[in-house]
């Protein structure tokens, strides 16, 4: 078992934070199932909220090595499984031009010659991993479907060297931000759990933890007035990571008290979107005063 020291959930939200994250009750409770039934987690939620940080700080609490597989549009299984080094494989050909080719058939397709991608190296590495599948609605469904292959038997066949099974199996974590519906086959085969916007009192804790020399009074502030920006209809609200940058800016730029003309000339750390900007600017006085006065 991962975490066989660990006994329940809370203990699971204890070790965590350690490693300063924060998780609420649902989401020590589904690492710990996780553990239990040996499932991969799929964390479904908007960009910035701790999705990837929940894989990092897993592998700290574990003290296993994080295999980071970062999905994009044209992934295929190349880039995700194996490959063959081809130019490694034609210098060995032209090395020995004399040899018969059932000879060097077997010589070159070889691990001397295969390029191990993440999935293949979470399979293949003797000590257990935390094998981290970011942003997998990112891919084609193609794609999705060779790792719910892979993910099912947690083994990989290599038509030249045979089957590869994993020795220890990892403990997987599978990120979306939900760009586009998963398959409900691999939905069907993960524990899934969704991470939103924590509450203010929690991204005030967040902050606490994660930006040094952080003020509570100040830490307070920031969590208030970035949940008043998140209540506008914007392109994209501010996320946990860019409340974290936006209180390390202030406390660069020696703030230990928002005021409005502060706000508006940090405003771009916040938010990416000089629409969204404009925005906020216009009712900034009252966001401010809202945030001051609780």
């Amino acid at each position: 078992m991962m975490m066989q020291g660990l006994q329940s959930p809370a203990e699971v939200k204890h070790c965590l934070g350690r490693f300063d994250y924060l998780a609420d009750d649902r989401i020590a409770q589904v690492v710990f199932l996780a553990d239990r039934l040996a499932k991969p987690i799929l964390v479904e939620g908007p960009a910035g909220v701790g999705k990837t940080e929940l894989a990092k700080a897993l592998a700290g609490v574990t003290n296993r090595q994080l295999i980071r597989l970062q999905c994009y549009e044209g992934l295929d299984e190349s880039k995700a499984l194996y490959e063959w080094n081809y130019k490694k494989q034609l210098l060995r050909i032209q090395a020995d031009e004399n040899s018969a080719w059932s000879e060097l058939e077997e010589d070159i397709f070889s691990e001397e010659f295969l390029l191990a991608r993440p999935l293949l190296e979470a399979i293949r590495t003797p000590d257990p991993v935390v094998l981290l599948i970011d942003e997998i609605d990112r891919v084609e469904v193609e794609t999705e479907a060779l790792m719910l292959e892979v993910l099912s038997d947690f083994q990989v066949s290599i038509p030249e060297l045979g089957t590869v099974s994993a020795a220890t199996q990892p403990l997987v974590v599978l990120t979306s931000n939900n760009t586009r519906e998963l398959s409900e086959a691999l939905k069907r085969r993960c524990l899934f759990l969704h991470i939103g916007y924590p509450s203010v009192e929690r991204e005030k804790e967040i902050l606490l933890a994660r930006v040094e020399g952080l003020s509570d009074h100040l830490a307070d502030q920031v969590a208030r007035l970035v949940r008043s920006v998140r209540n506008f209809q914007l392109k994209k609200p501010p996320s946990v990571s860019e409340s974290i940058d936006w209180a390390r800016t202030l406390l660069a730029l020696g703030v230990d008290e928002i005021e409005p003309g502060t706000v508006e000339e940090t405003l771009h750390v916040l938010l990416k979107y000089q629409s969204d900007i404009d925005k906020v600017s216009r009712d900034l006085s009252a966001a401010t005063s809202d945030s001051s006065g609780t």
